[in-house]
């Protein structure tokens, strides 16, 4: 029997883990270094939360709400170090913000895309709170596309994850199987579920803008909406299933003065297909404003063509 047990002796610890623990260790080896505990502020208006560095000469990431109390901090890395920082540029409509601290040679995070992320893919969710040099949680994806109410506007195509947030968690890194950047983490939204805000195309113009600018510059209609399937006589008419139903049109805004209605249903603007208020938001950019745009709109049973001149959205 005992030399049955000694037969039986536990494996060493290369041998025990299986793929899964395997894969998350990896990413948790590569990706905690480059995760920084940041404290904003001071006195009554202290805050706390993590960011992520993306460039070896001192940028990080990490939500705009996390750097909300100041324009500066103390950022602690993993190896020790302690930074001061900047705050380059924040985005609260998009609940991102860019840091920046002086020094080099900083571990970093390469970036990757979540366009290509799909519903039961890995992810690794990594933060620092407090100091606590690193805290992992793995999960998968559980839901694409979701929306994050910020301000006047909705933080779009969100990412769900049952990978758990823990406080201090948010600004944070959303990662993938390969240690790749693809969310910021943002918010809880329930027990055990987490939200992301991507890293694709379209938020990555988003940073380059706040370390180019500061800002984020954005166009908008006024209208207050969502979306209203078609009435298959009208879907065969305009090619699609759906408009975006207005509800309510903003006193003194673009739609007001272009003369749009509530119980209009907007179906196309400039040309492009609308079916969400997403849609919507995505052609508001900096180019749209003081453009006079055609909006194609759904009134009774009649298309009509609406000329509006976007104006910039200002304030958080």
């Amino acid at each position: 029997m005992t030399d049955l047990l000694e037969a039986r002796a536990l494996p060493d610890e290369g041998e025990a883990l299986d793929a899964y623990s395997a894969i998350v260790v990896a990413v948790a080896d590569r990706v905690c270094p480059a995760v920084a505990a940041l404290r904003v502020g001071g006195g009554a208006r202290e805050g706390a939360g993590s960011g992520v560095v993306v460039t070896p000469d001192g940028y990080l990431l990490t939500s705009a709400h996390v750097v909300a109390g100041g324009g500066g901090g103390r950022a602690a890395l993993p190896d020790g170090r302690e930074l001061d920082f900047t705050v380059v540029g924040r985005d609260t409509l998009s609940d991102l913000a860019v840091i920046q601290v002086r020094g080099s040679d900083l571990p970093s995070v390469g970036l990757g895309d979540a366009d290509g992320l799909r519903v039961g893919q890995l992810v690794v969710a990594v933060g620092n709170p407090l100091g606590l040099a690193g805290t992992v949680t793995a999960g998968v994806v559980s839901g694409l596309g979701r929306s994050l109410p910020a301000g006047r506007r909705l933080v779009e195509n969100v990412i769900q994850t049952d990978a758990a947030l823990n406080p201090g968690n948010s600004g944070g890194a959303l990662v993938d199987a390969r240690g790749r950047l693809v969310g910021v983490n943002t918010a809880v939204a329930g027990i055990g579920l987490g939200l992301a805000v991507p890293v694709n195309s379209t938020t990555l113009a988003i940073v380059g803008a706040l370390i180019r600018d500061g800002r984020v510059r954005r166009a908008y209609l006024g209208v207050v909406g969502g979306r209203r399937p078609l009435a298959p006589r009208h879907a065969a008419v305009v090619g699609r299933a759906a408009g975006v139903g207005v509800v309510e049109v903003a006193a003194g805004s673009p739609a007001e003065r272009a003369g749009l209605r509530p119980t209009d249903t907007i179906v196309a603007l400039d040309g492009h297909a609308v079916e969400s208020a997403g849609d919507l938001q995505r052609l508001m950019v900096e180019g749209a404003i003081g453009v006079r745009m055609q909006v194609r709109v759904l009134r009774g049973d009649q298309l009509e063509d609406v000329e509006v001149t976007p104006a910039e959205l200002t304030g958080d």
